[in-house]
């Protein structure tokens, strides 16, 4: 068999009518009529219409019988059809079977169900590996791909090198207990819930660098807006302080919307969304945490200082900036890890910042000012716990050998995504989910 040379759009747009053609697919539908048959046949890019007249019994008897989602090569003439959908269909000399379709699947991956239905999300989950047929999760799994090479591009463009850091790490971010360890070759290790560590050193080399790549979570959370496993879209800068992070993000934010928004349309219309576009609102507005916490108590709620903005804290400050991402500034230090540096105006709090995004749908991302000197770390590591750890002694040598002023921002791909196309839950946003309290399956 040759490799396939035209999807179905090109062979639908660019070959004259009266061509022979060879068009592999999977069989969508069929329609079964006395004296012919229809056979819808689908690949990636949409629908050929094929056709089969009895005048050959062999073919026309095969048809009948072939089942949904059987794999077919057909052969025959490309015809107009004098109607203007389908404007052409194939007039079917030669079927072969490439590989036969014998489960049911119910309800059917490619027909029209609403992805998004509570009621369909065990079975839609479950069976994960015949679902990504369906075109609207297939169209946000274009978007995912469309959007990271957008992120790809924008760090070129603007004179980032990325760095491929490892998944695998003796320095967990936060506490342990809040990574998934394992063994290997006897030694205790992680898999990475950050690479901002592996980013810190290689930036003294580099100045500007980035990493798209895995990340894992073990402590619980069931959001609409976490996964156990996720990407994470993580750049360091040398010679920078908080607020040159922060006019970095919001320019990234409004190019990657920019982008988004001028490639993006013809999937939010598959889906049934609009493409968000609050994100070229820059500059975002800005709210001091502890600012925010009193608001929120007016508001009746009971969150207290030196405690994470939950779901509910976030939608109602949300509701306050309107269409707009906004940002939290100025984390607690009982929040935030130990590398990021002290507010000098309330050592309460750090140099950090947390952007929400617009409509409800929480926290993007955060950026921090980095600590760069050994008396800083060192408070900050003994005040975690870490203080005679022996795992972070290479992040204190970064401190004794040039170390120079820098920063980083984090973001899960996943939430972007989630916010861009304005859907429900960042679960469909990728391929395979990983969740909370969820088995693995498949």
């Amino acid at each position: 068999m040759m490799m396939k040379l035209l999807n179905s759009a090109e062979l639908l747009s660019y070959v004259a009518s009266g061509t022979r053609v060879e068009f592999c697919g999977w069989v969508k539908a069929r329609r079964k009529y006395k004296e012919i048959v229809f056979l819808d046949v689908c690949d990636s890019a949409g629908v050929v219409q094929v056709v089969i007249d009895k005048t050959n019994e062999e073919l026309f008897e095969l048809a009948r019988q072939i089942n949904q989602e059987t794999a077919v090569k057909i052969a025959g003439i490309l015809t107009e059809t004098g109607r203007p959908s389908p404007p052409k269909e194939i007039c079917v000399q030669e079927i072969e079977i490439l590989g036969a379709s014998t489960i049911n699947v119910s309800p059917y991956p490619r027909s029209n169900i609403d992805i998004f239905d509570p009621r369909l999300q065990e079975q839609l989950l479950e069976n994960r590996h015949f679902y990504l047929r369906n075109e609207k999760i297939a169209a946000i799994l274009k978007f995912r791909y469309m959007l990271t090479r957008i992120v790809h591009q924008w760090f070129y463009e603007n004179g980032f090198i990325e760095i491929h850091a490892p998944v695998l790490t003796p320095t967990p971010l936060y506490d342990d207990s809040t990574a998934i360890g394992l063994t290997v070759h006897e030694q205790e290790v992680y898999l990475t819930q950050c690479v901002g560590f592996y980013l810190e050193q290689a930036v003294h080399a580099f100045e500007k660098i980035y990493n798209i790549g895995p990340s894992f979570r073990a402590e619980e959370s069931r959001s609409k807006r976490h996964l156990m496993e996720y990407w994470h879209v993580k750049a360091e800068l040398a010679f920078v302080d908080f607020e040159d992070m922060v006019a970095t993000v919001e320019r990234f934010i409004r190019d990657v919307s920019e982008q988004s928004i001028r490639q993006g349309n013809e999937f939010t219309r598959v889906i049934g969304t609009e493409m968000c576009r609050d994100g070229l609102k820059t500059p975002f507005p800005r709210i001091d945490y502890g600012e925010a916490i009193d608001w929120l108590k007016k508001q009746g709620s009971d969150i207290e200082f030196g405690k994470s903005l939950g779901s509910d804290e976030e939608s109602l400050l949300s509701n306050r900036f309107g269409e707009t991402p906004f940002w939290v500034v100025s984390i607690p230090r009982s929040i935030e890890p130990f590398p990021y540096v002290l507010n000098p105006n309330d050592p309460r709090c750090t140099k950090t910042a947390d952007l929400i995004a617009s409509r409800g749908f929480g926290e993007l991302l955060g950026v921090a000012e980095k600590i760069h000197t050994l008396p800083m770390l060192d408070e900050r590591l003994q005040e975690k716990g870490k203080g005679d750890d022996p795992r972070y002694e290479w992040l204190r040598e970064l401190r004794q050998y040039g170390c120079v002023p820098h920063g980083g921002f984090g973001m899960g791909l996943e939430r972007l995504i989630r916010w861009f196309l304005q859907i429900p839950h960042v679960r469909d946003t990728i391929p395979f989910h990983r969740a909370f309290g969820r088995r693995i399956n498949p």
